[in-house]
C-alpha cells in the first residue's frame, strides 16, 4: 500500500472516530433520561473532592454512602447532609451503589481495586497521581496514561473520567452558578456509563464536556492543557480546539 493510501485510510478512521464522539455526545441527554429513578452513590474517598461532590449529589436527591475504613469518623459529615446520607464501609459503598465515585489518593488505587469487585460497576473516576504522596504509581500513569491506569487496577468497571479536573472549593462554589454552568469535563469509552455520569454532572450544578475516550484523560489531569481549565461548556470546547 503506498503512502497516500496509508494517508486516506488514516484520515478516515480519524473522521469517523471524530463521527464517533459528536454521536455519542448527542446522544447523552436523552440515553440519561432512561434513568428514571435517583441512583444509589456510593463514595470511595470521603475527603475534600468525595465529601463535597458526595454532598452534591445528596442535594440533588441521591442516597449515597460515603465510606471509609472507620465510617465512624463519617458522623459530622453526613449528620450534616441528612437522611440520604450515610457511611459504611468501602466494600459497603460497592454493595450499595449503582454508581461509585471514587476519590481516593491515587496510591491506593491497586488496593482498592484488588479489594473489591467492580464487574459492570460504573465509576466516575476523580483521582490524580500527585508526586511525591502517590509513589511509584505515578511513573506508570506517566507511561500509560491514567485512564488505562485505572481501568486495569479496577478490572471489569465501566469507568467514566470526571470531577478531577479542579478543586474541591471549585465545584462547592461553582455549583449551580448563575449565567452560563461551569464545563466538567469527562472522558470514557463506554457510552451509557457517559451519559449516567453526564446526568450526574447536570445535578450537581454543571455542564458536561466530553473530551474523548479514556485514552484522552490525560488532558484535562494535572499537567494536561485543560486542567484547571474553568469556564463555560463553549470556552472550554474552545481551548479544546487550540
Amino acid at each position: 500500500m503506498g503512502y497516500e493510501s496509508t494517508g486516506m485510510h488514516r484520515g478516515r478512521r480519524r473522521v469517523l472516530g471524530v463521527m464517533g464522539l459528536v454521536a455519542v455526545a448527542g446522544a447523552l441527554p436523552a440515553m440519561a433520561q432512561q434513568q428514571a429513578a435517583k441512583s444509589k452513590i456510593g463514595v470511595i474517598g470521603s475527603g475534600r473532592i468525595g465529601g463535597t461532590v458526595g454532598g452534591l449529589f445528596v442535594k440533588a436527591g441521591h442516597p449515597v454512602m460515603f465510606s471509609s475504613r472507620h465510617p465512624e469518623s463519617l458522623k459530622s459529615l453526613t449528620d450534616s447532609l441528612g437522611p440520604l446520607a450515610q457511611a459504611g464501609t468501602v466494600a459497603q459503598a460497592v454493595a450499595f451503589a449503582d454508581v461509585l465515585l471514587l476519590a481516593v489518593p491515587y496510591g491506593a488505587v491497586p488496593e482498592v481495586g484488588q479489594q473489591n469487585k467492580w464487574q459492570g460497576k460504573i465509576v466516575l473516576d476523580a483521582t490524580n497521581a500527585v508526586s511525591p504522596r502517590d509513589g511509584a504509581i505515578v511513573e506508570e500513569v506517566k507511561a500509560n496514561g491514567i485512564g488505562a491506569t485505572t481501568a486495569k487496577y479496577l478490572a471489569g468497571a465501566r469507568i467514566v473520567r470526571v470531577f478531577n479536573f479542579t478543586g474541591a472549593g471549585e465545584f462547592a462554589r461553582e455549583s449551580h452558578r448563575q449565567g452560563a454552568l461551569m464545563a466538567v469535563p469527562m472522558a470514557g469509552d463506554d457510552a451509557a456509563a457517559l451519559a449516567v455520569a453526564a446526568q450526574l454532572v447536570r445535578e450537581a450544578g454543571f455542564e458536561p464536556v466530553v473530551v474523548g475516550g479514556l485514552s484522552t484523560a490525560d488532558r484535562f489531569a494535572p499537567g494536561g492543557k485543560l486542567f484547571r481549565q474553568m469556564g463555560s461548556a463553549d470556552a472550554f470546547r474552545r481551548a479544546m480546539a487550540e
